[in-house]
């Protein structure tokens, strides 16, 4: 009897143990969170020859460079993991084929030990030609792999010197990959085809151009950009429009990237529920050089084919980027009989595009497309024009259609008054 007390103890203390030591790792292990990646940024230098020049604040170009690097180093978010490339760095000489190859990582896209960096800040000195294409190509090499937000900011003082290697090019292919690197670009020297070549490197991949002519700028507008690496943001999501919309790919609310072809209808498929209301806008960015008169065509299709509501816009040439939306409310609707829910319908997304180029332009790969899609609530509110339809024409047409009437009755009752008073008189 005491030895089957004490077993049953035994067993009753060991089986306490192991469900504390359960019960305490269970919560921790429930409460972990997956670490998210860390966004990486790559600054990449001009350290050409042209570098010398002293024209900011007094001072070289290589010397405003060098002080906004340290202001920058010392101010890099903890989150982000920061490289540094350069180029035209090393090579002095007058061999094209050898000065343009001359890029080099000189701190290597990772956590960031700020001393060891300034060190090899410390260490340029402006020297040969100007690979900006190969530097990008390097730099996109650099930041591979992973899923963080990845972010390029190219600081240069004159054109690339290393044709036929176009960097405008090397960005739309940086672009086309599908890999949400963006590039940005800071140009030193106000001159048109320098601002030209970089704004063009910046556009094809969703970035940014600024000229900046004094240090405390050039800090300045490169700490706002690894800020914004570090910064929450929207990763788009690379999908690829289809030709029809039976095979059409099914998008749920969310930012979306495509390639259009010039002239092309690419299409996409959404389910609204009634009740809902779908809000959709496209972008298309002319990331090359276009014909003037162009214009971009949104429209929401049943899959029957019927248009159900469209957005279009034109531009003339002003403009990179040309947008256009659409609002399609979905009714109501009560249970069916059987008490089940009423079905989604799916609805056709069209994203046209009329742009043409002249005959030097290179076509491919297609114009950057940026599509929304969101799903809110449909509105209750009579005042509310999207309800009655007007975003879909019918009720301004017939506006039209009744004032046109009113008009005509108008005018032939006045010419029939005009012409008896005529006669009487």
């Amino acid at each position: 009897m005491i030895i089957r007390r004490r077993l049953t103890v035994g067993v009753g203390i060991l089986l306490a143990t192991l469900t504390a030591g359960l019960g305490s790792a269970l919560p921790a292990a429930a409460g972990e969170t997956p670490t998210k990646a860390s966004p990486k940024v790559e600054l990449v230098l001009d350290v050409s020859g042209s570098m010398r020049t002293r024209d900011i604040d007094g001072q070289s170009r290589m010397t405003a460079a060098k002080q906004a690097f340290n202001e920058v180093l010392d101010a890099v978010p903890e989150q982000v993991e920061l490289g540094i490339r350069t180029l035209g760095a090393d090579y002095p000489g007058d061999d094209r084929k050898v000065g343009c190859k001359d890029t080099k990582q000189l701190y290597p896209v990772g956590p960031l030990d700020r001393t060891e960096a300034k060190t090899a800040v410390a260490t340029l000195a402006p020297t040969g030609w100007t690979p900006i294409g190969p530097a990008l190509l390097g730099a996109a090499d650099d930041l591979a792999g992973g899923d963080s937000t990845r972010r390029i900011v190219l600081i240069s003082d004159g054109e690339d010197t290393c044709g036929p290697l176009d960097p405008c090019e090397v960005a739309r292919d940086i672009a086309a990959r599908g890999i949400h690197l963006v590039i940005d670009t800071l140009g030193l020297v106000p001159n048109a085809k320098i601002r030209e070549q970089l704004t063009c490197i910046a556009e094809a991949t969703g970035g940014t151009y600024t000229a900046v002519q004094h240090a405390d700028e050039l800090s300045g507008r490169v700490k706002q950009l690894v800020d914004r690496a570090a910064e929450p943001v929207v990763t788009p999501v690379a999908t690829e429009g289809a030709d029809r919309c039976s095979t059409a790919p099914q998008l749920k609310p969310g930012l979306y990237t495509d390639r259009e072809k010039f002239g092309e209808h690419r299409w996409y498929r959404v389910d609204v529920l009634p009740g809902q209301e779908l809000r959709a806008s496209v972008s298309v960015s002319a990331d090359r050089a276009v014909n003037n008169d162009y214009g971009v065509l949104l429209r929401a299709v049943t899959v029957h084919g019927r248009e159900i509501v469209r957005g279009s816009e034109s531009g003339t040439g002003r403009t990179d980027a040309i947008s256009s939306g659409l609002r399609y409310p979905k009714a109501e609707q009560d249970d069916t009989d059987n008490g089940d829910k009423p079905a989604a319908e799916t609805v056709c997304l069209q994203v046209s595009n009329s742009f043409s180029a002249p005959a030097s332009v290179k076509t491919t790969p297609g114009m950057p497309v940026e599509l929304t899609v969101d799903l809110v609530d449909a509105p209750d509110d009579a005042a509310d024009v999207a309800a009655f339809g007007l975003g879909r024409g019918w009720w301004l047409l017939g506006v039209l259609v009744l004032t046109g009437l009113v008009a005509g009755l108008l005018t032939g009752w006045i010419s029939r008054w005009r012409i008896a008073v005529w006669r009487t008189n």
